[in-house]
This record gives C-alpha cells, structure tokens and sequence, in this order.
C-alpha cells in the first residue's frame, strides 16, 4: 500500500443534474485500477473544493475534481496555495464546461476519468485578479457576465446552455456603460464600456473563437476583449455581428492579447470570474501567471505545444 500513488477526489454532487452519482463506482474504479489510493471528498457549499484541495493537496500525487467550471476554479485557487503542486485531473460535470472544450477533454464521465488517470500532463497559464483570487480561463464585467452566477443551478441543469442565452436576452434592456482605463501590456484604452472579458480558453459561454482562433494555455498572454457603449440599434448589431457571427470588424470592440491589465473604474465593478461572482472593485491588476498548474488532457497536437 505504501508505494501507491495519493490522489484526492472532489466531487460537486449539485453540477449537471448529479450525473456522477450514477458514475461513481464506475470513476473510482478506473483510479484503483490505475494504482491510485483515493480520499473522496463530496462538497457541501461554497469555497469547499479550495480549502479540502489547500488542506489536502499538497499531500497527494494527483487531485481531481468533478463538477463545472466554478468547482475547478476552487480547486485551482486552493492549488495555488500550496508550494508543492500535484497534477491535476478534471471531470467536467457542469452546463457550459468552458474550460473542458479547450482541454479536449471526453463529454463521457468515465473516458474524462481516463484521462485523469493517464492522460498527459501539460503546464497551462492560471489568472490572478487582484492579487488574492484566481481563474482557470475568464474573468469579465458588464452586460451578460452576471448570467452566470445569476442563472439558478436548476434551471442550469434544465436548460444548460439555452439558460445562458435566455438570461442574457432579458439583460438587454438593462445594459450599464462603464467609465473605464484599460491599461495593458504597451496600450491604454479609455472611454465608456459595456462588457469585457479576459480569457485563456477557445469557448466562453459556449461559444468557441469569441476572441481569437490563436488560442495558446501557456504562452503568458490573455485574449482581451473589451466593447464600447453603442449609441444605436444600428451600432449594436454591428456589435453582435462582431463578435458572435464575425462578418465584420466593429470600431466599438477591441480584441488584444496581453500578459497584464490594470483597469480603473469610476464606479464599483461586478466581476465573474469562471462563472462565479469575483467581487466589486474601482481597480483591479490582472496578472497572466505562466504556465503555472499541470493538468492531464488528451495528447494535444504539434501546434499546441504543450509539454
């Protein structure tokens, strides 16, 4: 027994209408089999997954969680306590999985256990926001970001992602413009702003190349978007033409990459970061931190480069 492999397992039984309750015997199975000693850990409440993972990690040789994307930023945030990092495995088990789109990861539970088990280990970039909290691949402000950690888990877990779409419609008629300074790498942007968002993922709500097709998790860089206030109908669908359907280039959105933002605000800003309410701040310094958590995923072609 002493020379087995320590992994702690942490599970969000609430994510995806409780699918891994019926995969459980199934998931702990494959681990054994793979030579791993478990501890399982079922989470109860908020902020539970980072503080059994910064209790526990930094005993183990792997830790994987399963839930959505707000369960795997717990446990990264509680990672990134610990002076010695396990690797780290993901079964996604939420509405959107976001993060798992751009890991390649198995939709089946038990193939995504697998991977956990004997996928490749590859370093990717983890977010700071505001020097304390962390995030596996966005953080954002403005018109649609309140979706996430506004839509109720149930009706998640009924709708997925339409639940996404139709909040975000009703949020429409309530837009709010922020007074802002953007200042990145080697550029400052200034004015008024509805939304923006800084991600290292190729799917944000869903929607894969909202940004940049040139997605890379460990090359430093964030891909930032940022929207100015629209004066007109005609000015938003140019907007949304923009950005969603990409047929045209809006003189209202800037997309960039950077390794870190400084953003001032007139006002308190609501932030979500991955899917979970961040905060409200006048100012927050985002820092890109490289290549930063190994976690196991599908062996990633050339061009992606991971190690």
């Amino acid at each position: 027994m002493d020379g087995q492999k320590k992994m702690l397992l942490i599970i969000n039984p609430k994510s995806g209408k409780g699918q891994i309750k019926n995969r459980l015997l199934e998931i702990t199975d494959i681990f054994i089999k793979a030579g791993y000693r478990l501890q399982l850990h079922v989470t109860q409440e908020p902020e539970e997954a980072r503080n059994i993972t910064a209790l526990e990690g930094g005993h183990k040789d792997l830790i994987v969680c399963s839930g959505g994307d707000g369960t795997l930023n717990e446990v990264i945030s509680g990672m990134m306590e610990l002076d010695n990092r396990p690797l780290l495995g993901y079964i996604p088990a939420g509405s959107t999985n976001d993060y798992a789109a751009s890991l390649k990861l198995p939709k089946r539970m038990s193939a995504a256990a697998r991977v956990a088990a004997e996928g490749q280990a590859c370093l990717v970039d983890v977010g700071r926001f505001d020097g304390q909290k962390y995030f596996a691949y966005v953080a954002g402000f403005g018109a649609f970001t309140e979706v996430s950690y506004l839509t109720s888990q149930a009706k998640k877990n009924l709708l997925g992602h339409q639940a996404y779409v139709l909040e975000g419609l009703k949020s429409l008629t309530s837009i709010k413009e922020y007074s802002l300074r953007v200042e990145s790498d080697d550029q400052v942007y200034e004015g008024k702003f509805i939304f923006g968002i800084i991600t290292n993922t190729v799917s944000v709500g869903g929607f894969k190349g909202l940004i940049s097709q040139d997605v890379l998790l460990d090359d430093g860089l964030f891909e930032v978007l940022l929207v100015r206030m629209p004066k007109t109908p005609l000015e938003f669908s140019s907007i949304v033409s923009s950005i969603v359907f990409k047929e045209e280039k809006s003189e209202l959105t800037y997309k960039f990459k950077a390794s870190s933002l400084r953003i001032i605000s007139e006002e308190p800003i609501d932030w979500v970061l991955d899917g979970e309410f961040g905060g409200s701040q006048t100012e927050v310094q985002v820092e890109n931190l490289c290549r930063s958590i190994a976690i196991r995923r599908n062996l990633p072609k050339a061009s992606e480069r991971l190690q």
